[in-house]
């Protein structure tokens, strides 16, 4: 069974901020991702590479290259 990812976030802790990543697109034709990025006070979208590793998809965030693994996300209410 396939996770369905509307309206999704994923929050990461990069050790000092969290950082909030709601999910708009997956384009799997292409391998891309695209997200709204909510990192210390600001809010931009940015289009990441989709990876997979062991059948799990996710996107690298960051100068450490954070591994942001799709399975983590979760639904949220409107």
């Amino acid at each position: 069974m396939k996770k369905q990812y509307q309206l999704s976030e994923f929050q990461f802790y990069d050790g000092e901020e969290f950082i909030t990543f709601n999910l708009i697109d997956i384009n799997t034709e292409k391998k891309e991702i695209t997200v709204a990025v909510t990192d210390r006070g600001r809010i931009s979208v940015h289009t990441f590479d989709l990876l997979e590793d062991c059948g799990r998809l996710y996107f690298e965030y960051g100068v450490g290259f954070n591994q942001i693994d799709l399975d983590d996300f979760e639904e949220v209410d409107e």
